[in-house]
C-alpha cells in the first residue's frame, strides 16, 4: 500500500469508502491522465483529471476544475459557473504552491488551500470515478457522490 497523502488521510478522516490504484510512473511522460488511463486500463470518460485554474472578474481567484482525461476543459463554461469574466489554467507553479501537489499528481482532495471546486457533470453517470490521489502514480476510486462532498464541489456541464 502506498504511503498516505494528504487526499489519502482526507478521505480516511472523512471515512469515505475508496481504493487506492498504484501505477509506474514513468518520469519522462508529461501526460499525466492517459497514462494513468493506460496503466491502469480504464475507460477514459472514468479518470478524470484535476486541473486548477485563474480566474479574473469573480469572487475566487483560483478554483479547481475536475473534467474527465478523455475531454478538454471548457474555460467559457467554468467561468460562467465559477462567476467570473474569464479563466485561463493557472501556472504551474501558483497550481503546486496552492494545491500542496505536483502538476500531474494534483489531487481535488487534501490540497493546503481549498478551492471552490467544479466536477464535470458527466462523472454523474458512473458509480465510481478515478482522480490523483495526490502524487504521481496513484489514483484514488470513490464515488462521484463522496468526492463532491468532501471537496463540497458543485457537479456542472464543464467538460467538451
Amino acid at each position: 500500500m502506498a504511503t498516505g497523502t494528504p487526499a489519502t488521510k482526507a478521505l480516511d478522516r472523512a471515512k469515505v469508502p475508496h481504493t487506492l490504484l498504484p501505477y509506474e510512473h514513468d518520469p519522462a511522460n508529461v501526460h499525466f491522465g492517459d497514462e494513468a488511463v493506460t496503466a491502469l486500463g480504464q475507460d477514459p470518460r472514468q479518470v478524470f483529471k484535476t486541473l486548477v485554474v485563474a480566474c479574473t472578474g469573480g469572487a475566487a481567484p483560483l478554483v479547481v476544475a475536475v473534467v474527465p482525461v478523455a475531454q478538454q476543459l471548457d474555460l467559457k463554461a467554468l467561468a460562467s459557473e465559477a462567476g467570473a469574466k474569464k479563466a485561463a489554467l493557472a501556472d504551474h507553479a501558483v497550481a503546486e504552491r496552492t494545491t500542496g501537489y505536483v502538476v500531474g499528481g494534483i489531487s481535488p482532495l487534501g490540497q493546503r488551500k481549498s478551492l471552490p471546486t467544479f466536477i464535470d457533470a458527466s462523472a454523474q453517470a458512473f458509480a465510481t470515478m478515478m482522480v490523483s490521489a495526490g502524487k504521481r502514480g496513484l489514483q484514488v476510486e470513490l464515488s462521484p457522490a463522496d468526492l463532491a462532498r468532501v471537496t463540497r464541489a458543485s457537479f456542472v456541464a464543464i467538460a467538451r
